[in-house]
């Protein structure tokens, strides 16, 4: 047993449930799938369409009061933690999906208030995947999670570490999955 400052263990029982019923999926990239052409980058070397995977959830606490989502290559040989493929914040507490596609680089297609942060690309907006060729397939993390904020108050221009920062100090609970790609 470990004690957490300022949470009791009903606390961390609580969180741990509201873990366990909170889930993130999508129609278009099933968990532990290879994710497919319509998703995968186009450009460097990559002929994909580019287009974000539709994504839906449930399960979130009560007390949720706006979702932030993160799409993390970990494997990517950066040399900085791997490589982020999409950040959307400010996400209504009262939606439950995005739309295949509404991470395009204006955002249209996202709900209203939502945010689409800066990624490793250099741009806002879905970037598919696209791995060095030869490399073993990588890695592609879902991560959808609940704040306990409305919204974060962040710069336009804000570095995804400040907003990654931002997200996960404001977190209470996240649900994820993985898919896979290589070339």
């Amino acid at each position: 047993m470990f004690k957490v400052p300022g949470f009791g263990l009903l606390a961390l029982v609580a969180l741990g449930v509201a873990q366990s019923s909170f889930t993130l999926s999508s129609p278009d990239i099933p968990a532990n799938s290879t994710i497919k052409a319509e998703q995968v980058y186009n450009g460097f070397g990559c002929t994909g369409q580019n287009i974000s995977p539709a994504l839906q959830w449930s399960g979130a606490p009560a007390d949720t009061k706006s979702f932030a989502l993160i799409v993390h290559d970990p494997d990517a040989p950066t040399g900085v933690g791997g490589f982020t493929h999409w950040i959307v914040y400010n996400i209504p507490a009262n939606v439950n999906r995005l739309e295949k596609g509404a991470g395009n680089p204006q955002g249209r297609g996202l709900p209203a208030g939502a945010v689409q942060a800066v990624t490793s690309f250099g741009t806002p907006g879905w970037g598919g995947p696209c791995p060095p060729v030869g490399d073993k397939p990588h890695r592609y993390e879902f991560t959808l999670y609940a704040l306990r904020v409305e919204k974060l108050e962040l710069p336009a221009n804000a570095s995804q570490a400040l907003v990654g920062f931002n997200i996960n100090g404001n977190a209470i609970a996240k649900a994820s999955f993985t898919a896979f790609y290589g070339r």
